[in-house]
């Protein structure tokens, strides 16, 4: 480990992408075998969904891949343009009335944009509460200036929600990017990278420990596969994992297992809560509305990160006393 950490910064983004995308091409191989075995079988429609897991995974980290190589700059339009397709998704399957669009604009074409400046202006003090206060108070002010009082608190608790976990949530993955240690500048763009494998890896082993481990369901009508069991043994793996890959991160492995941990555990509560608003909108996945809203399933994939993301960013920044 101690040579992992003498190689530069260029050396090791190169064995990062190396061992991702051939886990990612071993993975895939297993799954093309797993899936001509399975075409007569019954598991035939699991294989194609974990096809389709992969197909995701391609695509998210190519995108990790295109941000890195774009620079913070281009990393931070490039999260921008996400956020702005997530927040749509979600806006597709909310019932919104005529008065609330003034409230909409507001929320894609200045909420969006202001946030992920200040991201990129390095403006952490501003960025961390531009949305949560000033906006929070902004956006109901804007809506009741439309004249319309029915489902007032409803309506915009919903607008509310929706810009703080599809903006201000994950506009705190780029500001990853653009954390500067002490003596080891340019470190904050691996913290990234820390961060969302070791998310999906909570996710990974949280899945795994759905089918291997009996457990009670925590709330059955929200999410039948989450339960404390599964819940701890995906903290358990996404801790491992963090520990292990220390030597990419500015921290020390216990510090690395702690925020490992933290990561996992915000990803895993994230993705539940999710699952709470999907069924309130009445959809057990947000692909299921495609036909009629154009969801695609994206905040599916980041619904983890959206959540993850902040607590994660806030915790090394305190914790390192870090300033931009």
């Amino acid at each position: 480990m101690g040579s992992l950490r003498q190689l530069g910064t260029e050396q090791q983004v190169a064995l990062l992408f190396v061992i991702l995308f051939g886990l990612l091409l071993l993975a895939s191989a297993l799954a093309a075998v797993r899936l001509l075995r399975e075409r007569a079988g019954r598991d035939y429609a699991r294989a194609r969904r974990w096809r389709g897991e992969l197909r995701a995974l391609w695509i998210g980290s190519a995108v990790f891949w295109l941000a890195w190589v774009s620079g913070s700059v281009g990393a931070t339009v490039l999260f921008g343009v996400v956020s702005f397709l997530a927040l749509r998704e979600y806006i597709t399957l909310l019932r919104t009335r005529a008065s609330d669009h003034r409230s909409l604009l507001l929320a894609f074409f200045v909420v969006l944009p202001v946030q992920y400046a200040l991201v990129g202006s390095r403006s952490f003090d501003l960025f961390s509460v531009f949305i949560p206060v000033y906006m929070f108070l902004a956006i109901p002010v804007v809506s009741a200036l439309a004249g319309d009082p029915e489902r007032f608190l409803e309506r915009n608790a919903k607008i509310q929600w929706g810009v703080m976990v599809c903006v201000y949530g994950l506009s705190h993955a780029p500001a990853l990017l653009l954390l500067d240690f002490p003596r080891l500048q340019g470190r904050g763009a691996f913290l990234l990278f820390f961060l969302v494998v070791v998310v999906v890896c909570g996710q990974i082993g949280q899945a795994l420990a759905r089918h291997w481990v009996r457990a009670l369901p925590v709330a059955r009508q929200i999410d039948r596969g989450f339960s404390y069991r599964a819940f701890g043994a995906g903290l358990l793996v996404a801790g491992l994992v963090g520990a292990a890959m220390y030597w990419v991160t500015p921290f020390k492995p216990g510090q690395a297992l702690a925020m490992a941990l933290i990561a996992a555990g915000a990803g895993a509560l994230g993705e539940f809560v999710m699952s709470a608003l999907k069924r309130d909108a009445g959809v057990s996945h947000w692909g299921n509305a495609v036909a009629i809203t154009g969801a695609v399933g994206l905040l599916d994939r980041l619904a983890p990160l959206c959540f993850a993301a902040p607590v994660f960013f806030h915790s090394a920044r305190w914790y390192f006393q870090l300033r931009p």
